[in-house]
């Protein structure tokens, strides 16, 4: 089944007691003031605007916008859905953020400033070598690429099965048209129209979710009964199960101590080393702001995270009061499909209002999505710029014109392969090839976390081919041992023919489908398992090629 007819099978294709034309309208606005912030900010736009805005960013506009960019289509919906089979564990990996907030703004950021970086991969460059720095730029454009173009595919899909598809556009022209109103504010101010941008979308993803909240509380009947003295709607969530925060069995991908130091280094690396986030923190004024900005956007994720599940506990509880099935994909339940369901079809009537809860979803769900489409956008040109064509520094036959002209060709070439992308996932026609991507994708950050960690904190240089060939054998090697449960391979009821190609290759070297490790289930720590494979072979090849030079 396509993630579409999901969507269609969820929501309806008209949404009762909504007016696709009312929100194509308020959509319509919301761009037209993007695009007004994008002309603005981007009339006296130069390298220095586009790239690190002058360095004359505000930080608590930053921070907000960081808000934003932290969260995705993807989070909108998956983390309220999950709450029913995960309870509040998540927040186990939020508590890990923060650490990994704060680790960035004390270490990583100091760093970068004494630098003077644009491109954090230049630092690579400079202490590794070139080929360290290019391995870890195409990490991040593979990572940003894929993922940016799998959370935007989840939003244009629910935009065209609830708003488009109704009025008979089809799903490439709904890409093209989202795509071009991005180009159109971000394509000449760069991070310095991305910064203001950010930080109105965070207003609007804030705003979309507590509607919700208040729109389901009211929904639960939770304030009547409150003013008549019963509970609060805190207590009722707070007093269920779900709310259930920490879990403390080893064998358990939930355990704590699993999420929690897998969430710090989640955050340290697609956060602290990821050009796309760190770029708006080089923008600001000074090392003390970025700091500021960094441990506050740590704190507000947080919050805004237990807005998220607690919106979840909410959403199970309305399920379960005017028993209403949770959505199903492939016959089996689909919690992705809860929220979008309940909010698009007419369940809520908001102060008398019945468009109000529709709007502030689709606002809110947009707002988190097209904030990191954008930003990927810039930071994915500023990457090749630096990183690959060398042209941060003075280079002969490059004057400012012709850098402004490359830099705006890189932009528009990478909203292409952006659209191609998202028609890719289309074609494929399957709802889990988003998660497949994702998961994907941080594997990808084990090799830059690992690079940084050799650069900062070792001695060592490796050099040459084999350092490339190692990061790019890791991903492999970790998925494997993930495997190496049988969790999902072997006991989810698909035969070997339905297996994908590395399930199949693990399959022929595990056939009984016994685990290694005892039980032992890996969940979110594969990234730092990654990251110490690469360590491990950089080490060796370090090793070996100063045997070499003795």
């Amino acid at each position: 089944m396509s993630t579409l007819t999901l969507l269609q099978g969820s929501f309806g294709t008209q949404g009762n007691g909504s007016n696709p034309y009312l929100i194509l309208g308020v959509l319509g606005l919301y761009f037209f003031m993007l695009l007004a912030v994008g002309y603005v900010t981007g009339r006296k736009a130069n390298d220095k605007g586009y790239f690190v805005g002058n360095r004359q960013s505000l930080w608590w506009m930053v921070a907000l916008g960081m808000l934003s960019d932290s969260m995705s289509g993807v989070s909108f919906i998956s983390v309220p859905g999950a709450v029913n089979v995960a309870h509040w564990s998540y927040m186990q990996v939020v508590f890990g953020y923060v650490a990994g907030y704060f680790f960035i703004a004390y270490v990583l950021l100091p760093l970068y400033y004494r630098e003077n970086l644009t491109s954090i991969y230049t630092y690579l460059g400079g202490r590794l070598g070139l080929e360290h720095q290019r391995v870890g730029a195409s990490f991040f454009v593979l990572s940003r690429l894929l993922g940016s173009a799998a959370r935007l595919f989840l939003t244009v899909a629910v935009l065209q099965t609830y708003l488009f598809g109704p009025m008979g556009v089809p799903f490439f022209i709904s890409v093209i048209v989202i795509i071009l109103l991005i180009l159109a504010y971000t394509m000449k101010g760069g991070i310095k129209t991305l910064v203001v941008t950010d930080a109105l979308q965070s207003v609007f993803l804030i705003g979309g979710v507590l509607i919700c909240v208040v729109a389901l509380a009211e929904g639960l009947e939770w304030f009547s009964l409150w003013q008549k003295g019963g509970d609060s709607p805190w207590y009722r969530i707070m007093s269920t199960e779900m709310s259930d925060i920490f879990v403390w069995d080893g064998n358990s991908k939930l355990n704590f101590w699993k999420q929690f130091f897998g969430g710090a280094a989640m955050c340290i690396a697609m956060t602290g080393l990821d050009q796309n986030m760190m770029q708006k923190n080089l923008s600001c004024k000074s090392l003390g702001d970025a700091q500021k900005n960094m441990v506050t956007t740590g704190i507000v994720v947080m919050v805004v995270n237990v807005f998220f599940l607690s919106l979840g506990v909410m959403l199970h509880a309305y399920l379960l009061k005017y028993q209403i099935a949770i959505p199903n994909l492939n016959g089996k339940p689909s919690t992705d499909g809860i929220f979008p369901m309940l909010a698009l079809n007419g369940h809520f009537n908001l102060f008398g209002e019945p468009w109000l809860v529709p709007f502030a979803f689709v606002l809110g769900l947009s707002a988190a999505t097209f904030s990191s489409a954008d930003s990927v956008l810039t930071t994915l040109t500023t990457s090749v710029y630096h990183d690959f064509l060398g042209l941060g520094e003075h280079k002969e036959g490059y004057d400012e014109a012709r850098k402004g002209r490359v830099r705006r060709r890189l932009h528009l070439g990478f909203a292409v392969a952006l659209f191609f992308c998202i028609l890719l996932f289309h074609w494929l026609n399957e709802s889990s090839l988003i998660d497949t991507v994702l998961m994907v994708a941080t594997y990808t950050y084990g090799p830059l976390l690992a690079l940084f960690v050799v650069g900062i904190f070792t001695q060592w240089s490796p050099k040459g081919w084999a350092v490339v060939f190692w990061c790019l054998v890791s991903p492999l090697l970790t998925y494997f041992l993930k495997l190496s449960d049988a969790v999902g391979v072997w006991s989810d009821g698909r035969n070997v023919e339905q297996f994908n190609v590395l399930e199949k290759a693990w399959y022929h070297l595990n056939p009984t489908g016994k685990p290694w490790f005892g039980g032992y289930v890996i969940g979110y720590e594969s990234l730092i398992i990654n990251a110490l494979i690469v360590i491990f072979g950089l080490g060796v090849i370090y090793g070996i090629q100063q045997q070499r030079k003795g």
